[in-house]
């Protein structure tokens, strides 16, 4: 199996249990989970953060301990790189936002599929494999 990248709203969805995340995405992801085979950009938990701060995403805990909570469950942190941003910039029928790029580029240079339910990503042309994680 290749390994997976899990957006961000799909690793809140994975870790929090709701209903949003299809049985098919599930299965992916933990299928990808036991062959260490599961990874999110670290630019995932900037936007967990972010959205925390302004009031858009509710935690439990702080950000800081989810994180430790992720990593612990096995899922490996991605770094940003050079590559990586060259590559998020070489996206050009593909969504603006910069934290999207940096995540589709993670799957790019990683050779995962990236796991997400955002339409503009699943249709867009040149980039990573996707599958829907609403299926």
């Amino acid at each position: 199996m290749n390994p997976v990248v899990l957006d961000t709203h799909v690793l809140v969805w994975l870790l929090e249990g709701h209903r949003s995340l299809g049985k098919a995405a599930r299965t992916t992801a933990d299928a990808a989970l036991q062959e260490d085979g599961l990874l999110v950009s670290a630019i995932t938990f900037w936007e967990v953060a972010m959205l925390a701060r302004r009031g858009r995403l509710e935690l439990n805990r702080a950000v800081d301990a989810w994180r430790n909570e992720v990593l612990g469950l096995g899922v490996r942190e991605i770094p940003v790189t050079g590559h990586i941003g060259i590559l998020a910039t070489e996206l050009e029928a593909f969504p603006a936002d910069p934290a999207d790029r940096i995540v589709a580029a993670t799957a790019m240079a990683q050779g995962a599929t990236l796991v997400t339910a955002d339409t503009r990503i699943l249709t867009a042309i040149g980039g990573p494999a996707v599958h829907d994680a609403s299926s």
